[in-house]
């Protein structure tokens, strides 16, 4: 390394920063971050830094000597004049100050680096100068996996450490912590929810730390297929899993963002192979939580969209399991975008009915030709196999065979296909195009012209 990276301790030392303009502006803003306090050296200030030298924020010097930097923390010179750089530079090397000279490596003793906030936790990322875009790019993605929260849940962790000391048995401490920011702690932060983080934190060291060796259970919508549509929430449970149970339409891509050493565990259907009845299932995430276990249930598209969801939250709420559901990018939204269009459209389709044709065994068919009214989208999942069925409800109905119907196998996958063709036609065109499950079809029945027009002029 041809630089160290360090963390300067800030509070109540002087940050000298030499300048007046938008440059001198974006080291204020930085500086206003920590606890130093802000001496800002020219004659002129631009209206953001006379804001804070009236705020009490920075005090102002309006000329340029060596005393003004004796004691300095730190110094940033950023005049935009060369003379004026090298004389403040060579001012602040008398008076023994660290320097940066903004635009000018040649000048600088330090360097600010690209920073992730989450105050008290702090990510700085650095290049050495060599590559200010790879940096930020590193940043973007520390910016996704450090949830804002987080902060938050340090500084709580940092006031209720005597606690801890006090009530936790040592060799309990490593656990208690690692539940802190592993578990349901850290998720109820993540969701916005300090008050709850708070309370489960202090419930379970009023118990001793007993509380956690209890696992939890994550319901997580896995998307249609390209791991880039997976929730920043969902990638971050999957790299904090113990174990993930799947089923067969995860895409492999979405596991690779596990974690490492997770067990990952497959518990769906298979052509020719026995499958998993939902009770099993059941039982094996809860008993994994039991024992003190991060699980993952991980499910394609929205978990809440056709994804068996009651059955697996039952099952956690009657075992006592902290459990939480992540919503996913279903499976309808996904082939409407590969289509290119909207799930309505204004004027159009104001309405949209989602069902399904893989009903519980023995229940009824949907009432398909009761679901398409004028102004509706209706999108079927996993209707493939019953397309005669839809079709010959449709016409019963008198719904016109005219409509358009488009279909999308695998949205969002390589292995995507999609075809359209008249509601009449739907069997045919299915078997013609060899299109299979998992797909969705969609059905289209616009508003009449009449009713489209009003609704424009009420608009």
């Amino acid at each position: 390394m041809k630089t160290f990276p360090m963390f300067l301790q800030m509070t109540g030392r002087d940050v000298v920063i030499v300048g007046g303009g938008e440059q001198a502006a974006q080291k204020a803003r930085l500086i206003l971050k920590t606890e130093a306090r802000i001496v800002l050296v020219a004659p002129d200030l631009d209206p953001e830094l006379t804001a804070l030298v009236r705020d009490g924020r920075a005090v102002q010097v309006t000329t340029l000597s060596v005393n003004v930097f004796r004691g300095a923390a730190l110094v940033f010179v950023a005049t935009g004049c060369v003379g004026l750089d090298y004389a403040a530079h060579a001012l602040a090397k008398e008076a023994g100050a660290m320097v940066n000279v903004v635009d000018r490596p040649a000048l600088c003793d330090a360097t600010t680096p690209s920073i992730v906030d989450r105050d008290p936790v702090v990510v700085a990322i650095s290049t050495e100068g060599t590559a200010p875009v790879l940096a930020r790019q590193i940043k973007s993605k520390m910016e996704t996996l450090l949830e804002p929260g987080l902060g938050g849940l340090a500084a709580l962790a940092g006031r209720l450490r005597p606690e801890v000391s006090r009530r936790v048995p040592q060799h309990q401490r490593r656990f208690f912590w690692d539940w802190v920011f592993n578990g349901p702690p850290r998720q109820a932060m993540a969701r916005g929810a300090a008050r709850q983080a708070a309370s489960l934190i202090k419930d379970t060291l009023a118990a001793g730390g007993t509380g956690a060796v209890q696992g939890s259970i994550a319901l997580v919508g896995a998307g249609p297929g390209a791991a880039d549509l997976l929730t920043l929430r969902a990638l971050r449970l999957l790299q904090d899993a113990d174990v993930i149970y799947y089923d067969r339409l995860v895409d492999p891509a979405v596991l690779e963002l596990a974690r490492r050493d997770a067990e990952r565990v497959f518990v769906g259907k298979e052509v020719g192979a026995s499958s998993w009845p939902q009770d099993r299932i059941n039982a094996v995430i809860v008993a994994a939580a039991k024992q003190g276990r991060k699980v993952v249930r991980l499910k394609s598209g929205d978990p809440g969209v056709f994804g068996r969801l009651r059955e697996e939250l039952n099952a956690a709420h009657s075992a006592g399991i902290a459990v939480e559901i992540v919503p996913g990018v279903t499976a309808a939204s996904a082939a409407a975008a590969s289509l290119g269009r909207g799930l309505t459209e204004r004027g159009q389709t104001d309405r949209l009915m989602l069902a399904t044709a893989a009903c519980k065994p023995g229940d009824p068919d949907p009432d398909w030709a009761g679901m398409l009214q004028p102004g509706t989208t209706l999108a079927v999942y996993m209707g493939i196999n019953k397309a005669r069925t839809i079709l010959s409800d449709m016409q019963n109905a008198g719904v016109p065979l005219s409509l358009q119907a488009e279909i999308v196998s695998h949205a969002s996958t390589p292995r995507e296909r999609s075809i359209s063709c008249p509601l009449g036609q739907l069997p045919a065109a299915l078997a013609q195009g060899c299109i299979e499950n998992p797909a969705i079809i969609f059905i289209r029945w616009p508003k009449p012209a009449h009713a489209a027009a009003q609704s424009g002029c009420a608009a």
